[in-house]
């Protein structure tokens, strides 16, 4: 969803940080037993969520309720703002949440680490679906220990660009293949049109971090500190490269890059497929200027996409109904017609592969000039490369707010900066730095 990871990168990880620190009680998560088959479902269960993922939810319960008289599922949108603060003070006084939590991917390593009792581990039920979803979000559930949410709405990445800045410039978007390709056009389209490439908050490591799981990683690696890997390196050499040629247009947050991107100010927007919700809802005067294409790979052949957002449910371990909680989870994401009906109607592109062979996604978009840009997406999801997520994620992202803002708007090395923020982050994590 859209909110997901426009926020969550700046918000989900400071609460846990703060309040889940200190020691966790060293317990197993509890697994969730596969339900008798001649079990019926009865009873109550709660959920809590937010913004569409809630409209979805409370949308689509009745329906369930409908096919499984007697019972009832209460939707509580309980707001983003104070959704995690909410979460953690549940799950660390061990009572108060309900039965299944919303929960955005980077999220779940962090709750999982931290509370390992606080979150049913799914395996025993949804092991068999993992070869349905999307890979990196399965990764962004789980660890070596257990699966601790469904995956719900994945987030592909691909580049929208304006068509008309491209005509102007003489720029065919279809012959971009590399980001060696995406500057040198930059530069050409800067120079016909006056427009730089593409809008970043240049004291957000959001960009970066889009970047290195384009390159296949996460902040840590093996369990180690990898934020000066290599790919690390490369990934904020790039925008460094993009800076120092002024084709990055600076903007402060969410409303900064909608406004800049209302106003024409960039040629181009490497983000998710839930950019296209911003630009229909936001700025229909803008319909037929923009096309999307696949991101721009760092090497010929290389993957051409990454992932920036998305979201899951979760069994919380003081559920009382596990099996009508697994039930409606179950019912709800690894279902074919509600995960299209989702997209439909909520603009929740579906992490369950199945789902992405509906003709839906072969619809042309009108306001894309007749483009079937979900088709492009949905043929992007199962090449999302996986990474590894950790409970130290925030305290990593702190960090790289230091390293990469004086990157980009200091002018300093980054494989210096980048040194110095996995130095940190493993000495206040205990963690070592990968080689």
């Amino acid at each position: 969803m859209k909110t997901t990871h426009v926020i969550a990168a700046l918000t989900a990880g400071l609460t846990l940080s703060a309040c889940a620190t200190g020691g966790a009680p060293a317990k197993e998560a509890p697994k969730l037993a596969q339900p008798s088959a001649a079990a019926k479902l009865s009873g109550k269960i709660e959920i809590w969520s937010w913004d569409v993922a809630a409209k979805a939810l409370q949308r689509l319960a009745p329906e369930f309720e409908k096919e499984h008289p007697g019972v009832e599922v209460d939707v509580l949108d309980i707001g983003y703002d104070n959704a995690y603060d909410k979460i953690t003070v549940g799950l660390k006084s061990g009572s108060g949440l309900p039965d299944v939590i919303t929960l955005e991917d980077t999220a779940i390593a962090g709750y999982a680490e931290n509370f390992p009792g606080g979150l049913v581990d799914l395996t025993p039920v949804a092991a068999k679906y993992k070869a349905d979803f999307d890979p990196a979000k399965w990764a962004a559930a789980s660890n070596a220990k257990g699966l601790y949410a469904l995956p719900w709405d994945s987030a592909p990445v691909g580049l929208f660009y304006r068509r008309d800045y491209f005509q102007q410039a003489g720029v065919d978007p279809e012959s971009i293949a590399t980001w060696d390709d995406l500057v040198k056009a930059g530069e050409k389209i800067k120079q016909a049109t006056g427009k730089r490439l593409f809008v970043s908050d240049l004291t957000n490591p959001a960009a970066f971090t889009t970047l290195l799981q384009q390159l296949g990683q996460g902040y840590v690696k093996n369990g180690e500190v990898a934020l000066a890997s290599p790919a690390a390196v490369r990934a904020l050499t790039l925008l460094k490269t993009l800076k120092d040629k002024d084709l990055l247009q600076n903007e402060k947050g969410w409303d900064g890059r909608v406004s800049a991107t209302k106003q024409g100010k960039a040629a181009t927007q490497p983000t998710a497929a839930w950019w296209t919700g911003t630009l229909t809802g936001e700025m229909p005067e803008l319909s037929g200027k923009f096309g999307v294409i696949p991101l721009p790979a760092f090497d010929p052949g290389g993957a051409r996409t990454s992932a920036n957002g998305g979201s899951a449910l979760s069994i919380t371990a003081q559920t009382r109904n596990q099996d009508l909680a697994w039930a409606f989870v179950e019912w709800l994401l690894a279902g074919k017609d509600r995960q299209v009906s989702m997209m439909r109607t909520e603009s929740l592109f579906p992490a369950y592969l199945p789902a992405l062979a509906d003709p839906y996604f072969d619809e042309p978009q009108p306001y894309f000039g007749g483009q079937k840009v979900n088709r492009l997406f949905a043929d992007q999801v199962r090449h999302i490369p996986p990474v590894e997520l950790s409970g130290d994620d925030k305290q990593a992202e702190e960090l790289l707010k230091k390293a990469v803002s004086g990157v980009l708007l200091n002018g300093a090395d980054p494989r210096t900066a980048l040194d110095e923020a996995a130095r940190q982050l493993a000495a206040a994590t205990k963690r070592q730095v990968a080689s």
